[in-house]
């Protein structure tokens, strides 16, 4: 694994543990989708895949197909999961458990993806 894949993966578990330890916060909603976006952009980095400077997590995803067909199912949960990520954060709105829920399954999902696809212990 190269440096800057490395990298990524630090500040994706960073994310992880983080997420795992708010499971009943709406901080939650926000740590899931950073990183989820940061395992999909540790993909790309390792295989050697430029990618833009977003958040849309539709579009990385997109762009980890070739190497990661099996994440391509989760388009619409990766659609919703940046809106729950950022609403939250504001007052007035507040993630349900349903949102944090969803957050979390979808975080695992591509964390076990993602860590098969580049030879990690879960």
């Amino acid at each position: 694994m190269n440096p800057l894949t490395a990298e990524w993966v630090h500040k994706a578990e960073g994310d992880y543990r983080v997420a795992m330890r708010l499971l009943q916060d709406d901080a939650i909603c926000f740590h899931a989708q950073q990183c989820v976006e940061k395992y999909l952009k540790a993909v790309l980095q390792d295989g050697s895949i430029s990618f833009p400077k977003t958040h849309n997590l539709v579009e990385l995803a997109r762009l980890c197909a070739p190497l990661l067909p099996e994440v391509m199912p989760l388009g619409s949960p990766l659609n919703t999961l940046p809106r729950s990520a950022i609403e939250v954060r504001y007052p007035g709105a507040f993630a349900s458990v349903d949102d944090s829920d969803a957050s979390v399954n979808v975080m695992i999902r591509v964390r076990g993806i993602t860590h098969r696809k580049l030879g990690l212990e879960r």
